[in-house]
């Protein structure tokens, strides 16, 4: 988790250790130099956008810090499936636009595991800061519905068109994994628990920035009692040494 590795320099690290945060506080005090809380209460989600804000991204109500982790309780309320979307800050020298996580290139690694939610979501992502998609590609890891297996995919364009390359494991999220994605000129390659499954040679080339998406709706949506938790015990960033 900590330090440089051969070819690369850490840039990133937090183990949530710096104390808890009760529900709908984070990041407060404790954490607001190194991360934003994402999307503000109420900003519709991916499947929100089509559903008239059914599911949407609800930190105050979804984000806390406990045991050392930080914690997602995804649930329903009133007829809203909710998720959130933290970001780290990452140093980086991004002025156009100015952006607290830009990076081009970088190694991403967490320590996370999940219930096993049917209907929720992890698609904790590199999103292009230009806003441009899919022209500017995408990549996800981990990503998959909480109840099914953990993959990687890396999105570009075709002909104008959304296309991807998704790169499948054999693992479920119900058990502590450790997520890789390594995203360097030319390649991509997704790492679980020091495994490679697999390149892809779609990588994006514009700056992206780390969202972690986490929300409902991927291939089913939730039913309206489903709840449990997303924890992440850690996070690393390195850039190209």
């Amino acid at each position: 988790m900590t330090g440089d590795l051969p070819g690369w320099k850490q840039v990133f690290v937090e183990d949530f250790s710096a104390g808890d945060v009760p529900l709908g506080g984070f990041p407060g005090p404790l954490y607001r130099a190194r991360w934003s809380a994402g999307y503000k209460d109420g900003t519709p989600d991916t499947a929100g956008q089509l559903s008239g804000g059914k599911t949407g991204y609800y930190p105050s109500k979804v984000l806390s810090v406990r045991n050392g982790t930080l914690d997602w309780y995804l649930h329903t309320e009133n007829g809203i499936t909710m998720g959130a979307a933290p970001t780290p800050k990452i140093p980086n020298a991004s002025s156009n636009p100015p952006r607290a996580n830009s990076l081009l290139y970088g190694r991403y690694s967490v320590r996370y595991r999940a219930d096993a939610i049917p209907g929720f979501k992890t698609a904790w992502l590199l999103w292009p800061d230009s806003g441009v998609w899919p022209r500017d590609g995408e990549v996800d890891f981990p990503e998959g519905d909480l109840a099914k297996i953990i993959y990687g995919a890396v999105h570009y364009d075709r002909n104008g068109a959304d296309a991807f390359e998704k790169i499948d494991s054999d693992q479920s999220v119900t058990s502590w994994h450790v997520a890789t994605m390594e995203w360097s000129p030319g390649r991509v390659e997704f790492f679980l628990d020091g495994r490679s499954l697999g390149a892809s040679t779609k990588a994006p080339t514009t700056p992206m920035h780390l969202i972690l998406q986490t929300e409902s709706c991927l291939t089913g949506c939730p039913a309206p009692t489903a709840q449990g938790h997303v924890s992440l015990d850690w996070i690393s960033i390195w850039v190209p040494a």
